[in-house]
């Protein structure tokens, strides 16, 4: 076993570079659109139910399926792999920035703006600050499924962990299935934990209550 694991060593590492390189372009360009567009959708109600519903019917389809759409419009490789990621990340963050703003007390707002604070103030100085963990909580659960998810697309040719976990169920052999699957699992972990320390700086009060 021991020979095995440092045989394995150098290629596990590279495909556990892969996913994270996947994982990471597709939640960070999930968030990048879907922070705004939560805080968007705050200010209209008129909008925020057609797209919260578009955005939960894509979280509904299945990951194989989802993938399979892909691969007509942006081919077999990683095109189709970081795309169907991105979708897949989109509602997690999407519902929960547009959860944190709302869910900021009216009491608050109400005194700031008693304060003479604008409404852009008002977003930058209280809203997003009160918000953080629950617009956190999104981004982790997001890259959570983002790293199982990703396991999926070693079938499409894009890399990734997937990659041994499907060699081993072809060849019958649970050594390989294991040495993708424990490390995809250890790495939801690890960014999990990365993100909540994250999350500890970003959200105002809590990084002195840690210490």
């Amino acid at each position: 076993m021991v020979e095995f694991v440092i045989q394995m060593y150098p290629e596990i590492l590279e495909r556990t570079v892969e996913h994270v390189y996947l994982v990471a372009i597709a939640v960070g360009a999930a968030a990048f659109i879907a922070i705004p567009t939560g805080i968007l959708l705050t200010r209209s109600e008129k909008l925020s139910g057609p797209v919260m519903g578009v955005a939960s019917v894509i979280q509904t389809i299945p990951s194989l399926a989802l993938l399979g759409l892909m691969i007509p419009i942006f081919g077999i490789g990683v095109g189709a792999a970081l795309v169907a990621l991105f979708l897949y990340a989109l509602l997690p963050i999407l519902r929960n920035t547009f959860t944190g703003i709302n869910g900021v007390d009216k009491a608050i707002i109400e005194a700031g703006r008693g304060m003479g604070m604008t409404d852009k103030q008002l977003l930058v100085k209280v809203q997003l600050p009160l918000a953080v963990p629950v617009i956190m909580a999104g981004v982790r659960t997001s890259t959570v499924i983002c790293v199982g998810i990703a396991t999926l697309v070693g079938l499409i040719g894009a890399g990734g962990l997937g990659i041994p976990i499907f060699q081993g169920i072809a060849m019958v052999r649970s050594d390989l299935i294991l040495a993708g699957a424990i490390p995809a699992a250890l790495l939801a972990l690890l960014l999990d934990f990365i993100l909540g320390k994250a999350e500890i700086k970003l959200t105002p009060g809590r990084k002195g209550m840690q210490q």
